[in-house]
C-alpha cells in the first residue's frame, strides 16, 4: 500500500515552467532605468541624439595675455619679450665696456661709468674669491665684508673733503670700487704661477696696486664734483684700499 507525502509547489520567480527554459528579457532602451513598482523616485534621462556635435568651430576660444599686457582675446608674442637678464638689470655689454676702459689705464673713459651697477663688482669679487681658492685660500666672506668697509669709507672720507657740495652716492662709490678691483683680480690669477715670498710677487703687486689706484681716482674726480681740488687725498684713499686687497693674494 503507497503512502502519500504533501510536498508544497515550487515556485520560480519568473513565473515560467523550468522546463521550457531561461526566458529571454526584452532589451531596453539606452539610459532607460528599469521599471520599478515605486514610482516615488524620479530620474532624468538624456538624449544623446540631441546634442550639438562637437566639430572645430565650436572649441571655446580662451583669451591669451599679450606681450604688452593687453586684455583677452590676443595671441601672445614672447618675440617682443625683452632678455631676461635686461629685465634682470644686467646689461652685458655695458659690463663688457666698462671693464674694457678699466683695461686701459692711460684712457679710462669715465662717461661709461656714469650709470653705475653691481653686476659686474660682483662678477669680479666672486672671481677674486675663485683665484683665492685656487691658492688655498678662503677668502669670500672676507672680501665681501672689506669691499663694503671700504665703500663706506671711501664715501665718508670723499664727502668730508667735497663738504656740502660733494654729490658722491655710496652705491656709485661701491660700483666704482668694484670695477676698479679688476686689476687685482689680475694680480690673483697671475699669483698663481709666481713664487711666493720672492721680489717678483711684492713688484708686481706694486704695479698693480698702482694702476687700481690711477683708475680709480680718475673715475671719483671725473664723475664727483669738488674731487679734482683733493686729487692727491682721494687717491691716497684709494691706495690704501687696494693695497688691503693685495695683501691678501700676497700673504
Amino acid at each position: 500500500m503507497s503512502r502519500e507525502f504533501n510536498v508544497p509547489p515550487v515556485i520560480f520567480p519568473s513565473g515560467g515552467n523550468p522546463n521550457t527554459g531561461p526566458q529571454r528579457r526584452l532589451p531596453t532602451a539606452p539610459f532607460q532605468p528599469p521599471r520599478s513598482s515605486n514610482p516615488g523616485i524620479p530620474f532624468m534621462s538624456f538624449d544623446i541624439g540631441s546634442s550639438p556635435a562637437f566639430t572645430s568651430s565650436s572649441t571655446p576660444q580662451f583669451g591669451t595675455i599679450s606681450a604688452g599686457g593687453a586684455g583677452v582675446g590676443g595671441t601672445a608674442n614672447f618675440d617682443d619679450e625683452p632678455p631676461l637678464l635686461e629685465e634682470l638689470g644686467i646689461n652685458t655689454k655695458q659690463i663688457w665696456n666698462k671693464t674694457a676702459s678699466i683695461l686701459n689705464p692711460f684712457r679710462v673713459k669715465s662717461d661709461l661709468h656714469e650709470d653705475a651697477d653691481l653686476s659686474g663688482p660682483f662678477l669680479f669679487l666672486m672671481a677674486f674669491g675663485l683665484f683665492q681658492l685656487l691658492a688655498g685660500k678662503l677668502h669670500f666672506g672676507i672680501i665681501l665684508g672689506w669691499v663694503t668697509v671700504a665703500s663706506l669709507f671711501l664715501y665718508v672720507v670723499f664727502n668730508m673733503l667735497a663738504g656740502k657740495n660733494g654729490n658722491l652716492d655710496l652705491y656709485r662709490c661701491l660700483s666704482l670700487i668694484g670695477y676698479c678691483m679688476l686689476p687685482i683680480v689680475i694680480l690673483s690669477a697671475v699669483a698663481l704661477f709666481v713664487p711666493q715670498g720672492g721680489i717678483v710677487i711684492f713688484m708686481l703687486m706694486g704695479v698693480f696696486v698702482i694702476w687700481s689706484t690711477r683708475v680709480c681716482t680718475k673715475l671719483l674726480v671725473e664723475l664727483a664734483s669738488c674731487g679734482d681740488e683733493h686729487r692727491g687725498l682721494i687717491a691716497y684713499a684709494c691706495f690704501l684700499i687696494y693695497m688691503l686687497f693685495s695683501l691678501l693674494v700676497v700673504f
